[in-house]
């Protein structure tokens, strides 16, 4: 049994709220709630980056060691650089990351001032628009498939996928879109991710959208936490052939995932799983590490285990698995991008 601890905080008319295993409460992160949006015009964003650099570029000059009892200083007791501290060289987890999507203004009486000072940063910020890309890209692409196709199940394998909080936002948005597209249609959420907390997270926030008067009432959406690695692809290969066996629309999704942590082959192989028998109703959306001038200026003092691929070499990497890069959003640190089988590819 979790034990909740309920944070203090202003919370909204229309915001549905969860509990973290550790019995923390937080906010369910809807894009449509006034709660949650995000805009960065062209010259606020120019702005920003200018900034960023001028400040990344002004701490890279100081000691090492300097930086590092300067940072303890700033950070103590923020549950954000404690999550930041243990994905150095390797990922982010999945509710650390969730917390950066909640903006400043949803944090409750958990955080201290320098969790809200991270969450105004140019990171922070595009990991909130990155999330929005990614429910309205996913929403976009079914709408189309979904009119196409009237009952079929629809299935959402979210890879790395954490709370799935993408997943869950596209069908916020199409219910409030296109809600006939969702009416009697059965849709199951299958995250394959080897950690648990976010997972369980994802789970509780579907339950919480899905009560009377909540934005996914009335659905008949299931939540499916599976282990996974995506270094080896027979996870994914089970859940692929299950959703082909109930005859589903098929969304893939890795945000913050696949595509910014794994290897070329890691890549190349769980794409090809997802290409096999050119499975016409599967698409994936995803997020790629840009390679530019701020992704290296971060990297002066991020450890973070990204590779910057940039769009061009990984359109590049992508077509050797039988995919084409057919829409894409170009963000601050991140590019969105929509995956659609080619079947000129030389693999398919």
């Amino acid at each position: 049994m979790v034990h909740v601890r309920r944070a203090e905080q202003n919370k909204q008319p229309g915001v549905c709220y969860a509990v973290t295993t550790d019995g923390l409460e937080l906010p369910v992160v809807d894009v449509t709630h006034p709660a949650f949006a995000v805009e960065l015009s062209e010259d606020n964003q120019a702005r920003l980056v200018a900034r960023f650099l001028e400040e990344q570029r002004r701490f890279a000059r100081l000691p090492g060691w300097l930086r590092l009892v300067m940072m303890r200083f700033f950070l103590r007791g923020s549950r954000i650089a404690r999550g930041l501290r243990r994905a150095e060289g390797t990922f982010l987890d999945g509710m650390t990351t969730y917390l950066f999507k909640l903006g400043p203004q949803n944090l409750g009486s958990y955080a201290v001032p320098a969790d809200r000072v991270i969450l105004r940063s140019l990171p922070a910020i595009s990991v909130r628009l990155r999330v929005r890309d990614m429910a309205r890209l996913l929403a976009d692409e079914l709408a189309t498939r979904l009119a196409a196709e009237p009952g079929r199940p629809l299935c959402f394998i979210n890879i790395a996928g954490g709370p799935a909080i993408d997943s869950l936002n596209a069908l916020i948005l199409l219910q409030r879109e296109a809600p006939e597209s969702l009416h009697g249609r059965r849709v199951d959420i299958r995250v394959l991710d080897e950690d648990d907390g976010g997972p369980a997270f994802g789970a509780r926030a579907l339950v919480a959208l899905q009560a009377r008067g909540a934005p996914l009432a009335g659905l008949d959406v299931h939540f499916e936490h599976r282990r996974y690695d995506w270094r080896s692809v027979d996870g994914l290969g089970a859940v692929l052939e299950s959703s082909r066996v109930e005859g589903a629309v098929v969304a893939v999704s890795s945000e913050g995932g696949l595509f910014e942590y794994g290897s070329d082959r890691d890549i190349v192989e769980n794409l090809r799983v997802l290409s096999a028998g050119t499975h016409a109703r599967v698409f994936v959306v995803g997020s790629v590490t840009r390679d530019d001038d701020v992704i290296r200026t971060l990297k002066l003092t991020s450890t973070a285990a990204t590779r910057p691929r940039g769009l061009a070499a990984f359109s590049r990497l992508v077509g050797g698995a039988g995919f084409r890069v057919v829409r894409s959003v170009a963000r601050p640190l991140s590019d969105q991008v929509v995956l659609v089988p080619d079947p000129n590819a030389a693999y398919a």
